[in-house]
């Protein structure tokens, strides 16, 4: 209630902020229209767009920016800097950049941009295009960019490029002038260093013209596959192409890229999802490649169908899994791989590129920033649907491997490292993938799994489509589990404290055994410790810490559970009660799942039959 006395300054003040409070995870809108014409005998591409954009913003935007990320290579660009000068670059750029010639450098270049059909001054700095507005955009109002450029396509480095190691003539991603995403944060006008990506929610109208022989694949649904042919067309359609270029037109809506390959020898096939999407495979179909794509396809339905059943329905009806590219990388409804290569390795990388559809297509965390968020959770999910059809004891062995191997190199930084910034191409590696999947699958253990299960259901229903940051995601897992769990993405993710829990003692007295556990490690978490009596029979012993605020849901209904009072984090050992003797027990063990990411898991498990001197009995 607002008390009639109040002045007119602090009414004012209350009603703008509010304003603010209801309205700060507002978001951008852009819609594309863009013509291009791609000459494959000198790789050069001439263009037009036009941007529509909408200030959904209570801020007045005086500037906007734009990414040019093919101008990042070349010789001397801070992509070519910065991957000559990290101890353990990316093998696939290395010092490669500094090499270009000419002719193989790529380079964007605006030959002129209108806001509302006037000029504006703008200024490149890189992979950066900052321009001064012709009028300033003020809050909930629309502006209309008109854009000429002129591209070069790279030789293939990473990611965007021409004629890669296996032959495919064009990989076009980051390939056009892209507005840069503008939030409750400001402007994130990222230069394009190596690394991950943020773009601003929209529709694409792209038409594409190319040489008649080659075959386009990419973000989108074609929208002339009559005229187009390469089995595109109705049955029983004839379809007549002239000797000059082919137009491909594309529209994608509500998506935050646009992506597309194009080579003369892609073979196209289909399969269809139950209860969809319809997927779309391109490649060369050659001895490296028939065989285990045809394969592959069917892994890839299989794929779909868990992701769909344990992470939510994917949003779109159709998707395209496509030979190119330097690896695997994630675009709006497609992913580009390499095509050749052991069954194994190919469904692999399929199956994470295909995950990224989940976390950073529809759910589109900031990835620049959060990297752990697209890379991490998706590195989780993958392993859990390949394990589906290609079973394994542990699916995340190992992202715990790799993390537990780079603590031990002293590498480790925190996971709060914007993805560009991190010192060694280890750390980003393992901390992004790894420690990512690491802080899901260790939540699972500490919320309990049919938790953890419902709250990733939850978390992608309520944020499809709204870019989530991290507090969004643990909000819904304690709204979910009814505990607290800032504490936990504060020391995962925020710092480089580990966990390692010890069993320092069992003392018998008066017919009852004392366990002493011991907090060796910086970060706390709560415990099961499971007891295996000599009989055969268990029981887990349940240590909440007071953090959480309560205990996680009894996962295994077979073992008896007691459940302790929490364990405050501030004090290093927590000693605990079984109304049994000492002689009664085989083993103890801490965290039996493995769930925990603790460094030292030697002194997780006490075998009685090796103590029984290192016991005392009073």
């Amino acid at each position: 209630m607002i008390k009639k006395n109040l002045s007119p300054l602090l009414l004012t003040l209350f009603i703008v902020s509010g304003s603010y409070a209801q309205d700060y995870r507002w978001q951008q809108r852009v819609e594309y229209t863009m013509d291009v014409q791609l000459n494959v005998a000198s790789h050069q591409m001439s263009g037009t767009q036009k941007l529509v954009y909408y200030n959904n913003s209570p801020d007045t935007l005086g500037k906007v920016y734009y990414h040019l990320n093919f101008n990042a290579f070349q010789p001397g660009s801070m992509m070519d800097v910065r991957s000559r000068a990290l101890p353990d670059p990316d093998r696939r750029v290395a010092d490669r950049i500094s090499k270009l010639t000419d002719s193989e450098i790529g380079y964007q270049h605006v030959k002129s941009l209108l806001q509302d059909g006037k000029a504006v001054s703008y200024n490149v700095t890189g992979t950066i295009l900052e321009v001064t507005l012709a009028k300033p955009m003020l809050p909930k109002t629309k502006t209309v960019f008109e854009m000429k450029f002129e591209s070069q396509v790279p030789i293939q480095i990473r990611r965007s490029g021409r004629d890669n190691k296996e032959g495919i003539a064009y990989s076009m991603t980051q390939w056009y002038p892209k507005l840069a995403e503008y939030d409750f944060q400001g402007w994130h006008a990222y230069q394009y260093v190596a690394r991950e990506f943020q773009g601003v929610w929209g529709d694409f109208d792209v038409t594409i013209s190319i040489d008649p022989s080659f075959m386009i694949a990419g973000t989108g649904k074609l929208q002339n596959p009559d005229k187009i042919g390469f089995g595109y067309e109705k049955p029983g359609t004839t379809v007549v192409k002239s000797t000059s270029d082919l137009q491909w037109h594309f529209v994608a809506k509500n998506v935050i890229d646009f992506a597309w390959t194009a080579d003369p020898d892609y073979t196209h096939d289909r399969v269809l999802v139950p209860n969809g999407p319809e997927l779309h495979f391109f490649y060369q179909k050659n001895e490296k490649t028939a065989e285990t794509w045809k394969k592959m396809e069917d892994y890839a339905v299989k794929t779909f169908q868990y992701l769909n059943e344990h992470f939510g329905k994917y949003p779109f009806d159709t998707y395209s899994i496509i030979q190119g590219g330097d690896g695997g990388m994630e675009y709006p409804m497609c992913t580009l791989i390499m095509g050749e290569g052991s069954l194994n390795g190919l469904t692999g990388v399929m199956a994470h590129e295909v995950t990224h559809s989940w976390f950073q297509m529809a759910l589109a965390s900031n990835e620049a920033l959060y990297p752990w968020m697209d890379e991490g959770f998706t590195d989780f999910a993958s392993s859990e649907a390949e394990a589906s059809f290609l079973p394994q004891e542990n699916p995340h062995a190992r992202n715990y491997a790799s993390y537990f191997a780079l603590v031990a190199s002293g590498l480790q930084e925190p996971a709060s490292q914007a993805a560009d910034h991190f010192n060694t191409t280890k750390a980003y590696g393992t901390i992004a993938y790894s420690m990512g999947s690491i802080f899901l699958n260790q939540l699972s253990y500490v919320i309990g799994k049919e938790n953890f299960e419902k709250g990733m259901i939850r978390y992608y229903n309520t944020w499809k489509m709204r870019h989530p940051e991290p507090n969004d995601f643990i909000r819904v897992m304690e709204k979910v589990s009814g505990l607290q769990l800032h504490w936990y993405l504060r020391y995962w993710i925020g710092t480089t404290k580990r966990i390692d829990y010890g069993i320092n003692s069992v003392i018998e007295r008066e017919g009852s055994t004392y366990i002493t556990l011991e907090r060796v490690g910086e970060m706390p978490m709560p415990i099961d410790l499971l007891i295996t009596y000599n009989d055969g029979s268990k029981e887990m012993y349940y240590v909440s810490m007071n953090e959480l605020f309560g205990n996680k849901p009894q996962e295994d209904k077979t073992i008896p559970r007691i459940e302790n009072t929490p364990w405050p984090w501030v004090n290093p050992t927590y000693t605990l009660k079984m109304l049994k003797p000492v002689s009664s027990i085989a083993t103890l063990e801490i965290d039996p799942s493995q769930r925990m990411a603790d460094i030292n898991r030697k002194n997780n498990k006490w075998v009685m039959a090796d103590k029984t001197t290192e016991y005392k009995e009073n």
